[in-house]
C-alpha cells in the first residue's frame, strides 16, 4: 500500500497513528484524547477534534504539526 503525500482532516485517527505515530502526542497535546480509544478507527480527525471542542482553527494548527512531523517521516524512509 502507498503512503498517503499528507495526513488530512478527513482520514481516520486510528490511520493517522499508523502512518505517523508521534501524530498520536501531537493529538494529545491539543486536547484530542482518542488516541487507543476504539472509535479512533472509525473516527475522523476533523469529527474527533470538533466533537471534543476542538475549534476548526486548532484542527488546522495540529494537521499542519502532524504534517510536519509525517514529512519528516517518510523524507527519512
Amino acid at each position: 500500500m502507498e503512503k498517503p503525500k499528507e495526513i488530512t482532516k478527513d482520514m481516520k485517527i486510528q490511520d493517522i497513528i499508523d502512518l505517523c505515530p508521534e501524530a498520536a502526542e501531537i493529538m494529545l497535546n491539543y486536547g484530542l484524547y482518542c488516541v487507543g480509544c476504539p472509535i479512533a478507527s472509525q473516527e475522523s480527525l476533523e469529527h474527533g477534534a470538533l466533537s471534543h471542542g476542538i475549534s476548526k482553527e486548532r484542527l488546522a494548527k495540529m494537521l499542519k504539526e502532524i504534517n510536519k512531523v509525517y514529512q519528516k517521516r517518510i523524507s527519512e524512509e
